[in-house]
């Protein structure tokens, strides 16, 4: 990480790692936590439920994201339990997070997901929304938009995901000059086998699994 942000001139510390956790023990996480690793990312609900409740048993305080897919039916179990939610892809969840964020009397920080490599598979706001939904979550007073995540298409060589991560930081920034939100400084993409070029192509946060934890469990 700090060698891939010295190559264009940016502070290692202004990137955070997110470490992902799926399918590993809350003693995997307390190792990584008694290394130095703070936060933690999840992305099922039940699975993030099991290991907040057991990190709870431990001298440990974990920063937990959730990373992954989202249904609106599942938010209640997670509201006020992450410090942010990567994974915010449609209005119906943004309207979703306000509401049950009110009756909590929080700010939920959160994501827009935005897919930028246009793949079916992959969850999101198109590009050209954007911009609508930014000024929507202005009338939701307890949802605060941190700024934007995305996946890129698994490469084998990553620089060929280099366009997916400098066109999300292209639209921030082209979002920001037009003052269409006060505050996006974070950009949550780059993952085990692409993170260098997302870093290089501004990251501040990257989400690694298997590079930390090494080959998931069945």
């Amino acid at each position: 990480m700090a060698v891939a942000a010295e190559v264009v001139g940016r502070n290692p510390n202004d990137v955070r790692l997110i470490a992902v956790s799926k399918n590993f023990p809350v003693s995997d996480l307390e190792e990584a936590y008694r290394c130095g690793q703070v936060s933690f990312g999840e992305n099922r609900v039940q699975e993030l439920q099991e290991k907040w409740r057991g990190s709870a048993h431990l001298d440990i305080e974990i920063d937990w994201h959730f990373v992954g897919m989202l249904q609106r039916n599942k938010v209640r179990f997670i509201i006020g339990k992450v410090s942010l939610i990567h994974s915010v892809g449609s209005i119906r969840l943004i309207r979703t997070i306000e509401r049950l964020a009110a009756q909590e009397d929080i700010v939920q920080d959160v994501l827009l997901q935005v897919n930028i490599s246009g793949e079916e598979t992959k969850q999101g706001f198109d590009p050209e929304q954007v911009e609508d939904a930014l000024l929507q979550c202005c009338e939701c007073p307890h949802v605060r938009v941190r700024g934007f995540m995305t996946m890129a298409p698994h490469y084998e060589d990553p620089e060929k995901a280099r366009p997916v991560f400098s066109q999300l930081r292209e639209l921030r920034d082209k979002l920001i000059f037009h003052r269409i939100a006060p505050d996006l400084s974070e950009l949550s993409m780059g993952m085990t086998n692409d993170f260098e070029v997302a870093i290089e192509e501004g990251a501040t946060m990257i989400r690694i699994g298997s590079a930390i934890f090494g080959d998931r469990y069945t």
